[in-house]
Order: structure tokens, then sequence, then C-alpha cells
């Protein structure tokens, strides 16, 4: 079966073929992304309806494209998977309608898939995880920051989210104020790297709560504060160092006191902010301290992309399971919680 997955949640139109062969793992043929960053940086942040009709314009030349690649003519699709929330709600009419109606000339089905499991199954596609259920999942991003008890597919509990702002939020709006425009995460990262992280005292919020929920619009509030002193090029490394020093220290030590609660040793992380070095040898450290193994995503699949969205389709259908509405029906679903499934 070859499944054809779209994805469109927010600012990044992705499509992606994979092929799945009953019990074998699903495999990845082609994929063809585009971002939408360089758009909305004069913005400082995505703006709905110029996502919503890049969207239009990408999405089909990106799955001609993808088909051609694989060399595979448009017969070959057996299934049209498609982001269905959460996200922009515009932005995800454009993916469903055009999957569906994409599906329905086919005379294939459509299938819609959660955003976050996509992103939290994604490590599945790395050839080299020896990756298992069950396990603990850190979804990380601009716009979400959760752990969840992973038992299979489909079988989802929340441990902990953030009671405020996501981690990635943090990342770009610390970058915003130190004046590095959008996307800012990885600006951020890449300055830290001249900094010192012990010059900037910034609190880690919610770090010794006792509980797994994350909290970073105090520590915005801090850098907003330190970057108004900071008068160098120095002065703003020392403080992008801090800022990321800061996030990162909590989700580590969350993330470590969910293995230990859980009794489990696997811990996957997906998402945008999962990309950070810093935050990539951190919980591989930790992790080893207590016997266990973090799993990653390829590079290439941290953001959003249709390779997650297709595979998570494929391991849906090997489950046994189809989305929470009819097979092939056109809804989206801009708010909707993973433990939901």
């Amino acid at each position: 079966m070859n499944i054809l997955g779209i994805e469109s949640s927010c600012d990044e139109t992705g499509v992606a073929l994979v092929s799945w062969a009953g019990a074998q793992r699903p495999r990845l043929l082609s994929q063809a992304l585009h971002t939408q960053a360089s758009m909305h940086e004069a913005y400082g942040g995505v703006v709905p309806e110029l996502a919503s009709r890049d969207h239009i314009r990408r999405v089909l030349p990106l799955a001609e494209q993808v088909l051609r690649e694989a060399a595979l003519g448009r017969d070959a699709v057996d299934l049209v998977a498609y982001t269905r929330g959460p996200g922009l709600a515009g932005a995800l009419l454009v993916g469903a309608g055009t999957a569906v109606a994409l599906a329905a000339a086919l005379g294939v089905p459509a299938l819609g898939v959660h955003h976050l499991e996509g992103h939290l199954l994604s490590p599945f596609l790395a050839e080299e995880a020896a990756l298992a259920f069950p396990f603990v999942a850190l979804l990380v991003s601009g716009g979400h920051t959760q752990l969840m008890r992973v038992e299979g597919v489909g079988r989802y509990a929340l441990m902990g989210e953030t009671i405020d702002d996501a981690a990635g939020e943090a990342f770009d709006k610390s970058a915003k104020l130190l004046g590095l425009g959008y996307p800012g995460g990885p600006a951020l990262s890449r300055l830290a790297e001249a900094g010192d992280d012990a010059r900037h005292p910034l609190p880690r919020p919610l770090l010794h709560s006792g509980d797994l929920d994350f909290s970073f619009a105090g520590l915005k509030t801090a850098v907003m504060l330190k970057a108004r002193q900071a008068a160098t090029p120095q002065d703003r490394a020392d403080l992008a160092a801090a800022a990321q020093a800061a996030i990162v220290d909590v989700l580590v030590a969350k993330s470590l006191r969910a293995l230990r609660e859980s009794g489990l040793r696997r811990l996957v992380v997906a998402g945008g902010v999962g990309a950070n070095r810093r935050l990539r040898e951190q919980l591989v450290a930790g992790a080893a301290g207590l016997g266990g193994q973090v799993h990653f995503p390829p590079l290439a699949l941290c953001t959003d992309n249709g390779a997650m969205i297709a595979l998570a389709a494929a391991l849906r259908l090997q489950a046994g399971l189809e989305q929470g509405g009819s097979a092939g029906a056109f809804d989206v679903q801009p708010r909707w919680p993973l433990a939901s499934l």
C-alpha cells in the first residue's frame, strides 16, 4: 500500500509518499516540503490568511513532485492521509479539501490524522531506530509542550503539559526580543554558541513543582527585562545562551522525572525543538544515567512534514484504527487534544 501524506497545519506544506507492507515497518519513498518562513518574516510571525493561500499554490505541485521522484503514477496511490488537526483552521482546510478531493478522484480512501500523533510516531521512520512500545514522549514545538505515556498506536495518556506558552514559542519570542527575526528558535541557538549561559541568571519555571507541567511565560518576561540592558553583541550572545539553557534545563528535568515516575526507559522526542543540539545532548546523557535510551526522528523530519502524516496513517491502519470520524469525511479540528484519541 502506498500512502500519500499531506501536512498543512501551519506554515509548511509537506507532501510525502510512504509504502506500507503489512507487518513490515513503513518505508519513506519520497517527500517534498515548502516552508513559508521567508514570507512571514516581515510580519514577525505566521499570518494565517497568507499561510492558507500559499498552501493552495503549493500542495498539488508538491504532490506531483513526490510521485515523480518515486517514479510512480497517480494510480499507485492507495490512500491519501492529511492533517485533520490541530492547527490553523484555514490551513487545515486546504490540506483536508485537497486530500479528500484527490482521494475521490482516484477512488481511494482519505484518512484524517492528528498532527501530534504524526510527530510522536515519526521516530519510526529512522532506519536505525530499534524503537518499541511503550515509551514516554516529549512533544515539544512552537505550539505544544507535552509529556505523554504511549502504550501503542492510539493509546496515549497525558502526563504533563504547559500551562501557558510552549517551549518553541519561548525560543522564538526570546529571539525576537534579541532582534533575531523569525523564525527565531534556530537563530537563538546559533547565537547561544558564542555566549556564556551563566552570565545572566534566569528562572527555571516549575522546575521544582513536583509535577510534570511546564510554564514558559515568566521566562519570556525575564528575557525581555534582561534584553533591555543587552548593549553589546556579547551581551546578546550571553543572554541567548542563558535563555536556551533555562528552557533546556526544564525540558530535561521534567522528561527524566517522567521516565522515573513511569518506570519506562525509552524516551521519544518529537517536534521542531527536538532538533536543538543542547537538548539532544542533555537528554541522551540524562537518560543514559537512568539506564534509558532516547529516540529522535531524523533531523529533516523534526519540523512539520508530510512523511509523519503518511506514517501515522500507516501505523493506525496496521493497528486496526481509523480516525475519530467517518473515513473520507471533509472536516478539521483546529483544537484537538491528543489524549482524546
